[in-house]
């Protein structure tokens, strides 16, 4: 029996941020899926889990936690990862990147605020214009926040800020967002691509067989 559930969505970016972190503190995990086109975050089964309705929830230790910052911070404080700097101040400087993207990008450009936007509008094409128009400012201004020579956004160390990052920029590919100008956001894709850890929690490795 795993030591770990993870209740998930293969393109949802605070589920990947998760997947990569139990990646890498090595616990023995399984996932579940939660497919959030079919509506099955609303189930009563799983919001019984998580009365948001969102995912990702992870059941661990006899918990069931929610909220992915949450989550890295429970690992991090029981031991099972290292991805925060000790200094006060390197530390606050990775908080602030990790939620310029979970707290400010992500949210407004989450599917179901992007649809919402769209019905209001009664025009599909809003979707992606919404997505584009929040989206790189967002990353804009990560940028200027990364190390200047890393490889990863902290510098030498790979932290909470580069599994925010990672997931953020695919959602940024897949809204026809430019960053190949954006150097240190891709000197820490690059770098983050040749993690075992983060290769197997992207979506092209959690892809359903239906899909």
């Amino acid at each position: 029996m795993a030591d770990a559930v993870l209740y998930d969505y293969w393109r949802s970016s605070a589920s990947w941020r998760v997947r990569i972190a139990l990646n890498l503190s090595g616990i023995d995990w399984e996932c579940r899926p939660v497919d959030l086109m079919a509506g099955d975050q609303r189930s009563a089964a799983h919001l019984a889990r998580n009365p948001q309705g969102l995912v990702p929830v992870l059941e661990i230790d006899g918990l069931g936690l929610t909220q992915s910052l949450a989550i890295l911070d429970y690992l991090e404080e029981t031991g099972r990862l290292s991805l925060r700097p000790e200094a006060p101040a390197q530390a606050a400087r990775m908080r602030a990147i990790a939620l310029a993207i979970a707290c400010d990008v992500h949210p407004v450009c989450n599917l179901r605020v992007a649809a919402h936007a769209a019905a209001l509008t009664g025009q599909d094409d809003t979707r992606a214009d919404w997505m584009r128009h929040f989206i790189r400012p967002g990353l804009e201004a990560v940028e200027a926040l990364l190390d200047e020579t890393g490889p990863y956004c902290m510098g030498a160390a790979l932290t909470q800020a580069d599994l925010c990052l990672i997931p953020q920029l695919y959602n940024a590919a897949r809204w026809g967002v430019e960053t190949s100008d954006l150097t240190r956001i891709t000197r820490v894709a690059r770098a983050c691509a040749e993690l075992d850890a983060f290769c197997r929690a992207a979506p092209e490795a959690r892809l359903p067989a239906a899909v």
